[in-house]
């Protein structure tokens, strides 16, 4: 039975046994934590400035354009150029961010359209960052997609753990020493994944497309995403979710104060109640074997993060509060991470970073339209009622997805026998390239 038990927990962290792949999930480790730190200590100084949710909105709206702009031409930059090189060179430039934000609230000259200026920075370099991590992630498990599909359950159980702490430290720090040292700590985490990138030991880079236009690889990228029915379908989803369902996380200084009556200490525990959630979703992922059955457990993770935005609009006390964030976030995360895996299982190789730049844009910038809509209509209706219809419209795009599902998985099903992931059957399917092709 130990045995039993040593084995499936070793399964479960596979990935880690790749020593590149265990040096970037050590660093962001650090990183990560002082990013929610500061996410909550942004969060609260906007709002203690302003009082205004339509503000909060706003700096997300500020701090997440830029990313869904950028980031088609980030992921033709990622499977052209040298992913690990952009990595190290946007993090380098977060942390340089960081501290300008630090120096300005410690120095006491902070203004909000600070907040929006470096939000916006912050943002455009998380455009930059964000497809060419995910694309670098085969690179750094040495092109074992079975590892691959652990090493994204894994990173998004890292994001988490660090969501589960980070929120629940900064409000601890902002409640006794404010928000500046907050950002300088935040600041200094950047030194741990930077560390770790430098410390790697990569393959030389295969050569990506030859030259050409950025436009002409563009259309290749949307061609390919668009013409494909499972791609489609999932980035749909995707951007949906974002949509109408990600604004309730921007709107959760609202809750702590005006709803529950209390300060940085319970935006912290909001934060990290839905950072748990999460955390149980994304290694229950890493648990299972196999990408196969992913489709049905994307469907109940969207109607279960439906459900538990619309319960959570209803409470009124701490505790159920943070309950319902438990469920919501572990919903959120089966569903994103779920999609994210099977993208990058049935990406052809030569497209993996134009992809992943589209999965930004779907999950990450559609939030930021979200974030400002869900901002307005806090200011009109109040949060409660715009986390409520956000809630009931994730429950309609999953409604939406499982009626496509059938039709989604007859195609994928030939892909996952080409990969070895399902039985060969008998001759005479279509091959994966042919079924990306006519999809």
């Amino acid at each position: 039975m130990q045995r039993s038990l040593r084995s499936t927990i070793g399964y479960a962290f596979r990935a880690l046994r790749r020593r590149n792949y265990r040096l970037l999930f050590l660093g962001q480790a650090v990183s990560l934590t002082g990013s929610w730190m500061q996410q909550l200590a942004l969060s609260w100084l906007v709002y203690r400035l302003t009082g205004s949710a339509l503000l909060l909105g706003v700096v997300a709206f500020a701090g997440q354009l830029p990313g869904f702009v950028i980031a088609p031409i980030a992921g033709v930059l990622a499977d052209r150029w040298n992913r690990h090189r952009i990595v190290v060179a946007t993090q380098a430039l977060m942390m340089v961010q960081a501290t300008a934000l630090a120096v300005l609230v410690l120095g006491g000259w902070i203004q909000v359209w600070h907040l929006i200026a470096l939000a916006t920075v912050l943002g455009v370099l998380t455009g930059l960052d964000i497809p060419a991590r995910q694309a670098l992630f085969l690179d750094l498990v040495e092109g074992d997609r079975e590892d691959l599909a652990n090493a994204i359950a894994l990173n998004s159980s890292l994001f988490n753990a660090t969501r589960l702490i980070g929120p629940s430290l900064g409000g601890f720090l902002i409640a006794r020493l404010g928000e500046g040292p907050v950002f300088a700590l935040n600041a200094a985490s950047y030194l741990g994944v930077l560390t770790a990138l430098l410390s790697m030991r990569l393959a030389p880079a295969a050569a990506g497309p030859a030259a050409g236009s950025v436009l002409l690889r563009l259309r290749e990228g949307f061609g390919y995403a668009f013409g494909f029915q499972p791609i489609r379908a999932l980035l749909l989803l995707i951007a949906a979710i974002s949509l109408v369902g990600m604004p309730y996380v921007v709107l959760l200084p609202v809750f702590a104060e005006e709803v529950l009556g209390g300060g940085p200490r319970t935006l912290g525990l909001l934060m990290s109640a839905a950072g748990l959630g999460a955390l149980l979703g994304a290694l229950y992922l890493a648990g299972r074997s196999s990408v196969r059955g992913l489709s049905r457990v994307i469907v109940v993770a969207g109607l279960v993060f439906g459900a538990g935005l619309i319960a959570f609009s209803f409470s009124r006390t701490l505790l159920l509060s943070m309950a319902l964030l438990v469920f919501a976030g572990a919903g959120m995360m089966i569903l994103s991470a779920s999609a994210n895996t099977v993208l990058q299982t049935v990406v052809a190789p030569e497209m993996r970073g134009r992809l992943m730049s589209l999965y930004t844009m779907a999950f990450m910038g559609m939030g930021t339209f979200g974030s400002l809509i869900g901002g307005w209509l806090a200011s009109s209706v109040g949060a409660p009622t715009a986390v409520a219809l956000g809630g009931i419209g994730c429950l309609a795009a999953a409604a939406w997805f499982e009626t496509r599902r059938p039709a989604l998985r007859a195609l994928v099903r030939p892909i996952y026998r080409e990969l070895g992931i399902i039985p060969e059957v008998a001759s005479g399917i279509l091959t994966a390239s042919e079924l990306r092709t006519r999809g």
